[in-house]
């Protein structure tokens, strides 16, 4: 079954719709983006012999300044939830209950533990 066409995802605050542009394999990524090509969700799903790998990526495109020459380019930054299971042994609701717990802890209040993660800590 596929993602409905739109997708919307809200960043900081203001609803981001994206429609479906298509999929590399119909069975393994699916791909939407905004009118304007700065944002794209991609959801994936990979397997091998005892593995599903199954992503959802949020990248965001914009022109910066380059911080040594100051011309314009354009660079992107990506947030991806990845799922790493054996194709065995766990189901679907543990699954989600390690979702929950990983979400509630990067966002517990002021998203704190994110924050550190994007400083670097360990």
């Amino acid at each position: 079954m596929a993602y409905t066409d739109p997708q919307s995802v809200t960043i900081n605050s203001v609803a981001t719709s994206m429609a479906r542009v298509g999929s590399a394999n119909p069975t393994t990524i699916g791909t939407f983006k905004t009118a304007t090509g700065d944002y794209t969700l991609e959801v994936r799903q990979n397997q091998t012999a005892a593995r599903f790998r199954r992503e959802y990526r949020l990248t965001q495109k914009k022109v910066a300044a380059d911080p040594i020459s100051a011309v314009q380019k354009e660079v992107s930054a990506s947030v991806i939830l990845a799922v790493d299971e054996p194709k065995w042994g766990f189901s679907d609701t543990e699954l989600t209950y390690l979702f929950s717990a990983l979400n509630g802890a990067l966002s517990a209040s002021t998203n704190a533990k994110f924050t550190q993660l994007l400083g670097g800590e360990l």
